[in-house]
């Protein structure tokens, strides 16, 4: 199983929405080759971490099988995210699209990158809930827990499940 987090939290060049160029960024997915979309989880709305003045992200994770080689993934996610006007500079910036690798089938890996499973998804409530959504099965190939539980360990954060249809703060 491939479990790949998607977020943003500024509006593309063209003035789309975060939650437009999420779904969007999910339908380039589907078309990766060797790789097949099983799950889009619902869409979130969370508050930046660290707290820091941003607008609100939009968060959602898609599960995905398949066979991948994990820097090549990487390089096929960092080009999405180029197309969608990522400009990467200081870390946790604002940004019009994320794309992280949670989990790559099970593969364990320390370095390079993508580091494997994603280094602080465990830490994290905007991937976690969307994450048990798409994969309640999943278990953390380093904790050996689930989604669930280890959502339940964490500390309130600031997150909603936005209805299907429903728009997202401004």
């Amino acid at each position: 199983m491939i479990l790949i987090a998607l977020g943003g939290n500024l509006p593309g060049q063209d003035g789309a929405s975060p939650l437009a160029i999420c779904r969007a960024a999910a339908a380039a997915l589907a078309r990766l080759p060797g790789l097949v979309v099983e799950a889009i989880s619902p869409w979130y709305e969370t508050a930046p971490l660290p707290p820091s003045g941003q607008p609100p992200y939009v968060n959602g994770v898609a599960r995905l099988k398949g066979v991948a080689e994990p820097a090549a993934l990487l390089a096929s996610l960092q080009a999405i995210e180029a197309r969608f006007g990522r400009k990467r500079g200081v870390p946790n910036a604002a940004r019009t699209l994320d794309l992280d690798i949670i989990d790559l089938n099970g593969i364990l890996r320390d370095a390079p990158d993508p580091i494997l499973p994603h280094p602080r998804a465990h830490e994290r409530a905007f991937v976690l809930a969307p994450l048990a959504d798409v994969a309640p099965e999943w278990r953390h190939p380093r904790l050996h827990r689930s989604a669930g539980a280890l959502l339940a360990d964490l500390p309130p954060q600031p997150i909603r499940r936005l209805a299907a249809g429903s728009r997202p703060l401004p």
